[in-house]
């Protein structure tokens, strides 16, 4: 049953495959993500929302504890559930809808560029060891493009009245 379990973490740690990607493989991995939000987020009000985030980032670390011991690698590229399951946290209380189609391309750029520059404090903490370590940092990146999505939502809903 343990072989079971650390297979089935690995699977979800990878992106079912998507973090073996040879090109940008937490941008690929990060695809779950969207699916994620467009699945769940639209029908959830923001406090949902928020446990939802809660509840699929604190998942998240025990994925990638077991996988990063299955690889024998600090944080190895291949981890993806890190990116795909905080990626939601970046779209929290903004709509997912027709509508503003724009916001979801427009999270996940912000999204991937907050966790590749990683300010801090997340290029700080990202040296946590195990599971929280790796997706600690993501967390953070997710709240700087949460905070950047408002204010880029705000400022065009101004501008276009």
């Amino acid at each position: 049953m343990k072989d079971l379990a650390r297979r089935v973490c690995v699977a979800l740690a990878t992106g079912l495959g998507l973090g073996y990607s040879p090109f940008a493989p937490g941008t690929v991995g990060s695809v779950w993500g969207v699916l994620i939000v467009l699945l769940l987020f639209p029908s959830l009000p923001v406090a949902r929302q928020v446990l939802l985030c809660l509840g699929l980032a604190l998942v998240a670390i025990p994925i990638c504890d077991v996988a990063e011991r299955h690889f024998k690698k600090k944080d190895p590229h291949c981890i993806v559930a890190d990116e795909y399951l905080t990626f939601p946290i970046s779209l929290i209380g903004l709509p997912v809808s027709w509508s503003a189609w724009w916001i979801l391309p427009v999270a996940f750029f912000s999204n991937r560029f907050f966790d590749i520059v990683k300010l801090p404090p997340a290029n700080q903490l990202q040296r946590l060891r195990g599971g929280l370590g790796i997706v600690i940092d993501d967390v953070f990146a997710a709240l700087y493009s949460l905070a950047a999505n408002h204010a880029a939502y705000y400022l065009l809903r101004r501008w276009l009245g």
